[in-house]
């Protein structure tokens, strides 16, 4: 309770000071009364509030857990067939049932944490207890775990009621949300193009506010690019971080669980609950999720950050991304920061390559036994044999190999942030795509040889090891929204998140602009 109540104060004034969260509540209440009935106007209200102001309202008694679960229940039902991003719904009468034991909880004075009562979709990576688990794949359309995961068990523990799945690509394979067993995820602005993946799901649900905070997952960007395309903020973390389900406790994947929300303040609530240390996962890092408890406020002035733009022309962008991410860079400088562009000084080539001999090895080898039985590879889609065959070329001496260079790359973009505070960059190197497409096949005239190379804006930060941080950084002249990854030396996910709150609060409203589908009588 206590967690949640500091959560909801900090948020609260935060937002009547930028007049944001506020202003979309009164507005979607006058709009909804001209337009809808009372219970509809209530509903507006209820998944309008940003999760930490939730929280306080749950605990407070202000509102019903049970009129929070309909609210989001209704609004679900409303937009989701137009975009397809929760998935595996369960059934309203169990799901309010949750509702009103959570209600008695607090009845009781009970409170099980900052989630208590939230509605919440989990990532379909992660296994959640007696909801079905397709990670996106024919091969799995009909496993239903028996136990929570290792995060959803933290989710669960804090109060959250799982009501269904985010979609995802097949396995989590490609920045772009569809596969077999769903269909396609669709875009929160523009239903015609891709949400982004592989947290698509997840990215959408929050944008068309069907979700009060979400959770996704990050290798080559999949917690940033869906964040960007359909802006709100995600957070690729440091390794270790948040604990996550993993056959080999030792040599971890570059893959990180990271919590998405609709601002910063109901960013770090989520990744109080989701961080710290397990003994289950030996190389998890020491302590618990407190420190994110903290208040962001601090002064930025004098700091450094580097701009990457394209990466000295290594990462080519669709015209638009590096004006819309260039007009975001003002937002630092009236906060008094210095910026300048300027990329660590290394080989990147070198560290594509090693960054597609790493993930091969890494993504490919749980996924080995599907490979080796000819009927199941035959339901495997390309993007997912080809990380298979890209691990079985691998010696173990080229996966040494491979791993020294991230080694170099790494201690050159630590020697880098001894320079400066901070790097940003764009989430993601052209704007949302036809949600037909399954991936841009050329970015200004570079053709892209692979399913991922369009996003090695966000894989060269994966493979340094800096937890990245997805912020709005506006739209382009079609209204499409791209974001920029603030980047912060390892395990300086703090830092991160007080400078995300300091870029927040410059924000433009018009930068706050909902999707039309939320803007609908």
């Amino acid at each position: 309770m206590a967690a949640g109540s500091d959560f909801g104060k900090t948020s609260l004034s935060r937002r009547t000071v930028l007049g944001l969260a506020a202003g979309a509540t009164a507005s979607a209440a006058a709009h909804a009364s001209s337009h809808h009935s009372t219970a509809e106007r209530r509903m507006n209200e209820l998944v309008l509030m940003d999760a930490t102001v939730l929280t306080s309202a749950i605990h407070s008694r202000k509102v019903s857990c049970v009129e929070v679960m309909n609210a989001y229940l209704d609004h679900i039902e409303r937009l989701n067939p137009t975009v397809n991003a929760i998935v595996a719904l369960e059934d309203r009468e169990k799901l309010v049932a949750q509702a009103r034991e959570r209600d008695a909880q607090l009845g009781r004075g009970e409170s099980m944490g900052p989630l208590h009562g939230f509605p919440h979709a989990v990532k379909d990576l992660q296994a959640v207890k007696g909801i079905r688990m397709t990670m996106g794949s024919p091969l799995l359309k009909d496993f239903v775990p028996t136990a929570d995961g290792l995060m959803v068990e933290r989710l669960r523990d804090a109060g959250a009621i799982f009501i269904g799945k985010t979609n995802t690509p097949e396995f989590g394979f490609g920045s772009h949300t569809y596969n077999p067993v769903y269909g396609a995820t669709r875009n929160a602005y523009d239903p015609r193009l891709s949400a982004g993946g592989s947290s698509g799901g997840a990215a959408v649900s929050l944008a068309l506010r069907m979700l009060p905070v979400a959770d996704g997952s990050d290798y080559g960007g999949s917690l940033r690019n869906p964040a960007g395309w359909n802006n709100v903020f995600g957070f690729r973390t440091s390794i270790g971080r948040i604990p996550t389900d993993t056959r080999d406790v030792w040599l971890p994947s570059m893959g990180v669980t990271g919590p998405m929300a609709r601002n910063v303040t109901d960013l770090a609530m989520l990744l109080s609950v989701q961080a710290g240390f397990d003994a289950r996962l030996p190389l998890s890092l020491d302590g618990d999720g407190a420190p994110f408890r903290r208040r962001l406020e601090t002064s930025f002035k004098g700091k450094r950050i580097a701009w990457g733009g394209d990466f000295k022309g290594y990462t080519p962008c669709e015209p638009g991304v590096l004006e819309v991410c260039r007009a975001a860079l003002k937002n630092f400088e009236s906060l008094g920061c210095i910026v300048e562009e300027a990329i660590p000084d290394f080989d990147l080539e070198a560290v594509w390559r090693a960054f597609m001999r790493l993930r091969g090895w890494q993504q490919g080898s749980p996924l080995l036994a599907y490979y080796n039985e000819r009927e199941k590879r035959d339901l495997l889609k390309p993007q997912t044999i080809f990380e298979i065959e890209m691990g079985l070329k691998q010696s173990a001496y080229d996966i040494t190999a491979a791993s020294v260079v991230r080694t170099e790359w790494t201690r050159a973009v630590r020697r880098f942030f001894e320079r400066y505070d901070f790097f940003v960059a764009p989430t993601a190197q052209v704007f949302p795509f036809d949600v037909n497409e399954h991936w841009p096949q050329e970015i200004a005239g570079t053709k892209m040889e692979t399913y991922h190379e369009w996003m090695k804006a966000v894989c060269l930060v994966t493979m340094s090891g800096s937890p990245a941080l997805a912020a709005p950084a506006g739209f382009n002249n079609k209204g499409l929204p791209i974001g920029i990854q603030l980047v912060a030396p390892n395990r300086q996910e703090f830092r991160c998140l007080q400078l995300a709150y300091a870029y927040e609060s410059t924000l433009d409203p018009a930068q706050h602009r909902l999707p039309g589908l939320l803007r609908r009588p």
